[in-house]
């Protein structure tokens, strides 16, 4: 029981580290450059600018509607993540200072940095089960039912949202500095993400290959296949073993490889996506139906 409170504790500890990142690239970046960006605080940007309402308020009245989808699609538990999220936003965005100028004079290095600091922040909270709402709750539906990258449905999401803001603008250039920010942004949560997931097919030739075999298999818990190979230019038959393992677990295997057999031949590439029991789930097409949500919703406020 200790050990899970303390598992959860360090959770909900880089979650709001994570957004907290993400509030202080709005707050310190993109309002003072008077620049619109994509998700719900894009939305709240563009009343902010246009009427003075705080970005706060807006951010909260958006994602009400939207947490009644994330307690149907996605579960009681990130449900609970996604409440605590938009309140600590909603907290920050109000208690963090707004910038009265802009760090930085260049406009587009602003944007970079907005891009930089917002799209990490929310990656980091991604990893952990958490989100900032809007959007992102959108985003986590469709890439729970699809193999979208997060990142991506961003992007979608983002392109009307930012491209409003010539409305209220008329200027190109803003627009432009919009689209830099969701470019940007985009790239850095799908770089945080696939960072933590990414996997990589390791092949070792070698002679002490059982001893290299047994070692992976009770040390790292990673399953081994045993390949018959013969080499061309010996003609001899030789024992190859594939592996496949996270990229963060490859120094581990190179380790035993070192000790077993210091001569072994080690071949290792990157894999798009592994999928199946130890990695990633399969995920197909399905259509959706948001009336069925909807209804689905309702019933779990109302308790039925």
């Amino acid at each position: 029981m200790l050990r899970k409170g303390t598992r959860v504790a360090r959770e909900y500890i880089i979650i709001t580290f994570g957004l907290v990142m993400y509030v202080v690239g709005i707050n310190q970046f993109m309002l003072p450059a008077a620049i619109v960006g994509g998700g719900v605080s894009g939305v709240g940007a563009l009343f902010y600018y246009a009427a003075g309402i705080p970005v706060s308020y807006t951010y909260l009245a958006v994602n009400v509607a939207l947490v009644i989808l994330a307690f149907a699609v996605l579960g009681r538990n990130f449900g609970i993540k996604t409440i605590y999220g938009i309140v600590a936003i909603t907290l920050l965005l109000k208690l963090l200072p707004i910038a009265d100028t802009p760090h930085v004079s260049d406009p587009l290095l602003g944007a970079i940095i907005t891009g930089i600091l917002t799209g990490s922040g929310i990656g980091i909270a991604f990893m952990q089960g958490g989100n900032a709402g809007g959007t992102d709750i959108v985003a986590m539906i469709i890439t729970k039912y699809r193999n979208m990258s997060v990142g991506r449905v961003f992007l979608y999401c983002d392109l009307i949202i930012i491209g409003s803001s010539y409305l209220l603008y008329h200027s190109i250039e803003k627009v432009v500095y919009g689209y830099i920010i969701m470019g940007i942004f985009s790239y850095c949560v799908d770089l945080v993400l696939s960072g933590n997931k990414q996997s990589v097919q390791v092949f070792i030739f070698s002679t002490c290959y059982e001893a290299i075999a047994n070692r992976i298999m009770g040390e790292q818990h990673r399953g081994v296949t045993l390949l018959n190979a013969t080499g061309w230019y010996t003609k001899q038959d030789r024992k190859l073993l594939m592996i496949l393992a996270r990229r963060s677990e490859a120094n581990n295997i190179y380790r035993i490889v070192k000790e077993e057999d210091p001569r072994a031949f080690i071949s290792v590439g990157s894999i798009m996506g592994v999928f199946g029991q130890g990695f990633d789930n399969i995920k197909v097409s399905k259509k959706i139906d948001p009336t069925k949500l909807v209804e689905k919703a309702v019933k779990k406020v109302k308790g039925e």
